[in-house]
């Protein structure tokens, strides 16, 4: 096992390197000039100079790259010049907004897909597996901006139980938790109807292995083989699209952030791309692809865990 870890910790770090690379090679081969965008377009090229000395774009590639990685690896990742305020002390205010949104809606998705998907194994090929299949389909199938929309109507206007928008900081968590609750169940729906059925496929595939016809004879019910013995095996495909969700959840909920006017991150990288703020982008984008390889490094630990034959 612990060389399984050690090998998975250095796959990590070197694809953090890689993707640093490619980050900021991207955002530096961005068409247009940030320096000009910001001055406008009746600016001297003696201010736009000044200014591109300012911001560093006057030194070799190489060397920005340089200088960037650095203060990232110190906890510098620079200010921005849109706001005036250090990048580190922006992502980690929006961060406070995208991550529990993010886990929220996960561990939604994770309720609904459980049973759901269990219940549908179990009833094969019968009536009740059609309808959850199909029922699956539709929350699939509703595009969850319409579906925040329709919460609000619902919970917010009509009924008045939950704020229609904004974020009312951690200052009084019970009001900020209520601020999250439309939000994640807008992003939880689709995300666990899609759990929902590859848990439901795993399940099928599995019940049909000679250790559950055993388990069977041995006087094991359908339900029972399924809960001890096929749900564990069953697993692995399920906890890879968890975290593709976990990725996509944070780094793609920017269409709800911006229904119910929440700071989040993926707010934040689009108004910092509008606005041609480069080092926003790039420390914001780090992030984002850092959570998302630390979140497959324990995805494949928890691979490890459930199948020890996958530790070779």
């Amino acid at each position: 096992m612990r060389r399984y870890v050690i090998r998975r910790v250095l796959s990590l770090g070197l694809s953090l390197a890689v993707a640093s690379i490619l980050i900021f090679l991207v955002v530096e081969l961005v068409p247009g000039d940030p320096a000009s965008y910001m001055l406008g377009t009746g600016a001297q090229p003696d201010t736009i100079a000044a200014l591109r000395e300012q911001m560093g774009l006057d030194l070799p590639l190489p060397q920005r790259y340089g200088n960037w990685i650095a203060g990232v690896l110190s906890g510098d990742f620079g200010h921005s010049f849109t706001y005036k305020t250090p990048v580190a002390g922006m992502i980690a205010e929006r961060m406070q907004v995208s991550l529990p949104l993010t886990l929220m809606a996960l561990a939604l998705a994770v309720a609904i897909a459980l049973p759901i998907g269990m219940f549908a194994a179990a009833r094969r090929g019968g009536a009740g597996d059609t309808l959850v299949m199909g029922a699956t389909q539709i929350g699939i199938s509703l595009p969850n901006f319409w579906f925040a929309m329709l919460l609000v109507l619902v919970f917010a206007v009509n009924l008045r139980w939950l704020p229609a928008g904004g974020f009312a900081g951690w200052d009084n968590p019970l009001e900020a938790l209520k601020s999250l609750i439309l939000p994640a169940i807008a992003l939880a729906l689709p995300q666990g109807a899609i759990l929902a059925r590859v848990l439901r496929s795993s399940l099928v595939e599995t019940l049909g292995q000679d250790y559950i016809r055993t388990a069977r004879a041995k006087g094991l019910s359908r339900a029972q083989a399924l809960s001890r013995h096929a749900l564990r095996n069953a697993l692995i495909p399920v906890l890879t699209i968890i975290g593709m969700q976990f990725s996509f959840l944070l780094a793609g909920a920017i269409i709800i952030e911006n229904v119910f006017y929440l700071p989040g991150l993926g707010r934040l990288i689009f108004q910092a791309i509008n606005q041609r703020d480069l080092i926003v982008v790039q420390g914001a984008v780090l992030v984002l692809v850092a959570t998302v390889i630390l979140v497959t490094f324990l995805v494949d630990m928890g691979y490890a865990l459930i199948d020890p034959r996958l530790r070779k």
